[in-house]
């Protein structure tokens, strides 16, 4: 890996707003309340099959066009999370069960059912269990293999940062096509952001997995609006592709509750296009920059476009 630089001051990112008062949302950032047969109909497979999605817990503004188009984002391992991450909305604290068995099941019988061309598993952190939950992950993939193998696989795990050596091969030995791990944040917000991870862990994890397999699509995504600088994100860039990740996110951080980290500014579509530039520039293969991006955000399409993008690149050489 290049040589990954990081400002020398704690916070020279950081800008905070001088009062309490958080910005206006402005109209870019508006959507529909969610509804309709398809939403409708999403919620009824989800619940019967009793599985937890990322789309419910985290309040994720797309759910409503998602869920209309039969689209979902499985969160496994549970509704609890050991980690209390300032920007999240998904419960922290001791999670009051082991990991359920039949739960890789239960995710490939949801899949089957919806017709997903594409489906997204993502889970909370569980630092409680010795491998993270790594090996849940890779029975997960493998039962949705089994009942539905035209189905292409994203897996958007946490760090791993607490278990066994072991952890991220045992997910990459299932061979998802799509890994995901998201930085979430400029390093300098780290403390107050992301307490619980550390940075270049993060990076070096997603380094490793090009290592284990250099085929595999690697994705990393951050927020902006926390108070981070263009200069930030830049760098933030350009350590992704030093660490040789494929497909960036980047989207507007929205406060779930007066609880979690305030809304430093909302940043203009014309600066998500701005970002989107840059980044394609810097050499990645699929950039998806605005407002209302998410990691998940139209998964399915962008996978085909990040294929494509591979294919093309592999062509002019």
């Amino acid at each position: 890996m290049r040589n990954l630089k990081i400002p020398s001051q704690r916070h020279p990112e950081k800008a905070h707003r001088s009062d309490n008062a958080q910005p206006k949302k402005p109209a870019w950032i508006r959507v529909r309340a969610p509804g309709g047969k398809g939403y409708a109909d999403t919620h009824r497979i989800m619940r019967e099959h009793g599985l937890v999605t990322v789309c419910e817990e985290a309040g994720c503004p797309n759910v409503g066009e998602c869920w209309n188009q039969g689209h979902a984002t499985m969160m496994i391992m549970g509704e609890v999370c050991t980690r209390a991450c300032s920007f999240c909305n998904i419960a922290t604290g001791k999670p009051p069960e082991d990991l359920d068995v039949f739960e890789p099941g239960r995710v490939a019988d949801a899949v089957k059912k919806l017709g997903l061309n594409h489906v997204v598993i993502t889970s909370v952190d569980r630092d409680d269990v010795k491998d993270g939950g790594a090996e849940h992950f890779a029975r997960t993939i493998r039962a949705v293999r089994r009942q539905s193998p035209q189905t292409t696989i994203e897996v958007l795990t946490p760090d791993f940062l607490k278990c066994t050596p072991d952890a991220l091969e045992t997910v990459v030995r299932a061979k998802p096509d799509v890994f995901n791990h998201n930085l979430e944040t400029v390093p300098g917000l780290y403390p107050e952001v992301r307490a619980g991870a550390r940075y270049f862990h993060s990076l070096r994890l997603l380094q490793r997995v090009k290592e284990l397999d250099p085929s595999m699509f690697t994705k990393s995504g951050i927020m902006v609006g926390l108070g981070e600088n263009r200069l930030a994100v830049l760098q933030v860039m350009d350590d992704m592709r030093a660490a040789d990740v494929d497909f960036l996110t980047i989207g507007q951080y929205l406060q779930p509750t007066p609880k979690h980290h305030a809304v430093e500014r909302f940043v203009t579509p014309e600066e998500f296009a701005s970002y989107e530039k840059a980044a394609y520039g810097k050499g990645f293969l699929m950039v998806s920059a605005t407002p209302l991006t998410r990691s998940s955000y139209h998964a399915g399409d962008d996978f085909a476009r990040l294929r494509a993008a591979r294919q093309k690149k592999l062509s002019q050489i």
